[in-house]
């Protein structure tokens, strides 16, 4: 799939300026048309679209996180002082020393370890997903990691009735978002107030803390449960099977731990939220013109 250079994947949309027909009735010749100059004809064009994660960011407070990183990349360039050649020298306004000390950075927060944890649930996440297909575990598997697989199993096993979606790319045009969920499930166990329940829900693995992310998850639970399934190479979109919008499955999985517990996440609370991330982005965009110079005779 197609990025831009922060990321964002490309998603087709049925192109508004001819409404999808590829063509347009023409100007010069009328009862004539010709071809869309917004699509070329194929009715179709590409949109980048945020991430998920990156759009429901804008209620986050950063402020540890960023203060984190900040010491991550201090103590990666003690480490490799060598990063720190010619830094002294650079301009951090200058478009390719920005470029410069953005790559040293990033190299430094790394060797610090500061992608450790994103790396770390990226394994996880794979392991989980051979367990739920009912795979053999690498050979690479550390004995903790089998401890770890093995609390999943018996934790998920016996209220996942059945795994509907795998990591399938979900779209929410009204929000212009795509996002990968990792599974649509159909659970059936207890559920929020203790009573059997039935449904096919959205279901993520999280391998850190979620003490403090808790909205965010079910910001993020409640935009994939509103969406479409996508297929990158046509476009084509999928209406999800009748997920639940109320109630979403968040799988704690610490790494390391050998403890896995299920939480459930309240996605009407989540999209209350998503609508205000929604009007917070909009005003940013107002905000652009916020001032307006003195003009003085």
């Amino acid at each position: 799939m197609r990025r831009t250079k922060d990321g964002r994947p490309y998603i087709w949309r049925d192109c508004p300026k001819c409404s999808a027909s590829g063509t347009q009735p023409s100007q010069k010749r009328p009862g004539r048309t010709v071809q869309c100059p917004a699509c070329r004809g194929a009715g179709r064009t590409e949109t980048p679209y945020s991430r998920v994660t990156s759009y429901i960011d804008v209620l986050d407070d950063k402020t540890k996180l960023a203060a984190r990183d900040k010491r991550l990349v201090l103590l990666g360039a003690a480490q490799r002082p060598a990063l720190l050649a010619g830094a002294a020298d650079r301009d951090p306004d200058n478009a390719g020393d920005k470029a410069w000390l953005d790559r040293q950075a990033a190299i430094a927060f790394a060797t610090a370890g500061g992608n450790a944890k994103a790396d770390r649930g990226t394994w996880m996440h794979g392991l989980s997903e051979r367990v739920d297909q009912k795979l053999e575990l690498p050979p690479a598997t550390s004995f903790h990691d089998v401890l770890d697989m093995d609390a999943y199993r018996a934790t998920t096993q016996p209220v996942y009735t059945a795994v509907l979606h795998l990591e399938q790319l979900i779209v929410l045009d009204e929000l212009k978002v795509a996002g990968t969920p990792d599974r649509v499930i159909t659970y059936s166990g207890p559920g929020p107030d203790g009573q059997p329940f039935t449904a096919n829900v959205i279901a993520d693995l999280k391998t850190g803390s979620i003490t403090w992310t808790a909205l965010k998850i079910a910001m993020q639970l409640a935009i994939y449960a509103r969406g479409h399934l996508y297929d990158p190479a046509t476009g084509h979109r999928q209406p999800l099977p009748d997920v639940s919008h109320d109630w979403g499955l968040v799988v704690h999985l610490p790494a390391g731990s050998a403890i896995c517990t299920l939480h459930w996440a309240n996605l009407q609370l989540g999209w209350q939220a998503v609508q205000l991330a929604r009007q917070v982005r909009s005003i940013r965009r107002q905000g652009l013109g916020a001032l307006t110079a003195v003009v003085t005779k």
